[in-house]
């Protein structure tokens, strides 16, 4: 197992700024998510670890080594990419081989090692079959195992299950963490799914703009975003426009059209002043409604549209002028009639308080 840090890393392509000096280290052993919205830098981010994007400044190390400007070749990593790239005139075992030979391993031990992969995602009595006669998942399995067959020092995934249907996702995002734990491998991952990350990560960092907006455990990213960004990108969440009234360690109360509500700041390097405008995150799960007002984190309003999923219903809530999501597990159907008044209340640690 290896560490993977990134110093400074600056990479511009003409007067686009795809990378802007960014820091973080992957521990060993760690599976690591880089997420964020299209354009965001994820990905340059990625083939530049991988060897296949040359920074303009900055460093890579691998363990103790720099690779900034080493070839990939030489880099040892293996990766799985959205398309698979595998070729369909060679077997399964032929595909799976393909970078032993180009690393000269004598035959008898490549046999053994392309076994020995195919074993471990659960491919191992299908090394004859063509890659035509095989289904999506099991395509990705031997891209897996083409991955693992060389014992990279790190496992590099650009968007690797985006082409699977939903079940198929699922059954793979398990196989892809029991496979990093098993190899003891340090893994970086790109996705735009949110769920995929916050499922299997140890750890992600948000992207924005070139920039590291949030890293943190899945837990720290979702419940305590520090901007508008992270808090809109990973899940669902209402905004709500207000004006600090008090701020004191760590927590603020916010005065908005909707009510008073008392929450945590989402920053810890910032500290409200009274008057500042901000903005509070809720998500749609943390809502609960009721028939009777709360003294405090309370907003009255109408139910507008509903939609009864079986174990959720989800309400649009006029509250004030502002629309409000609102999720409801294990709701009774039609329980929640449209022509009265509700009561939408947030315990103070499900709110969340963001800079303007």
């Amino acid at each position: 197992m290896i560490a993977i840090t990134v110093e400074n890393l600056v990479k511009k392509f003409g007067q686009t700024s795809a990378l802007s000096g960014l820091n973080f280290r992957v521990e060993p052993g760690e599976l690591f998510f880089l997420l964020g919205p299209s354009g965001c830098g994820k990905t340059t981010l990625l083939r530049s670890i991988a060897g296949f994007c040359i920074p303009d400044s900055g460093r890579i190390l691998f363990g103790e080594d720099e690779v900034t400007r080493q070839p990939p070749h030489l880099r040892n990593t293996g990766m799985m990419f959205q398309s698979y790239a595998l070729w369909p005139h060679m077997t399964v075992g032929q595909n799976v081989a393909f970078g032993l030979e180009e690393r000269r391993v004598p035959p008898a031990e490549a046999r053994a090692r392309v076994q020995e992969a195919l074993d471990s995602v659960q491919m191992g009595g299908l090394a004859e079959r063509r890659i035509t006669e095989l289904s999506g998942g099991q395509q990705q399995r031997v891209a897996l195992a083409r991955a693992l067959v060389v014992r990279p020092r790190c496992l590099l995934l650009d968007e690797p299950l985006s082409n699977l249907d939903a079940k198929l996702r699922l059954e793979m995002r398990a196989e892809i963490r029991r496979v990093c734990k098993e190899f003891g491998l340090t893994a970086i991952y790109v996705t735009h799914d949110q769920k995929e990350a916050l499922s299997i990560s140890d750890r992600m960092a948000v992207l924005e703009n070139g920039r590291i907006a949030q890293i943190g455990t899945p837990e720290e990213v979702f419940r305590r975003p520090r901007s508008r960004v992270v808090a809109g990108f990973i899940g669902e969440t209402n905004f709500l426009p207000g004006r600090i009234q008090s701020a004191s360690g760590g927590r603020a109360v916010v005065e908005t059209t909707s009510g008073i509500f008392e929450g945590v700041v989402g920053d810890p390097n910032w500290v409200p002043r009274t008057g500042e405008e901000t903005t509070l995150s809720i998500r749609p799960e943390c809502w609960v409604l009721c028939e009777t007002r709360e003294p405090s984190n309370c907003a009255s309003g109408r139910i507008g549209a509903a939609v009864y999923l079986g174990e959720v219903a989800q309400y649009h809530f006029d509250a004030g002028g502002n629309l409000l999501k609102i999720s409801e597990l294990n709701p009774r159907p039609s329980a929640r009639p449209e022509d009265r008044e509700f009561f939408a209340t947030a315990q103070p640690e499900d709110v969340v308080v963001l800079r303007r």
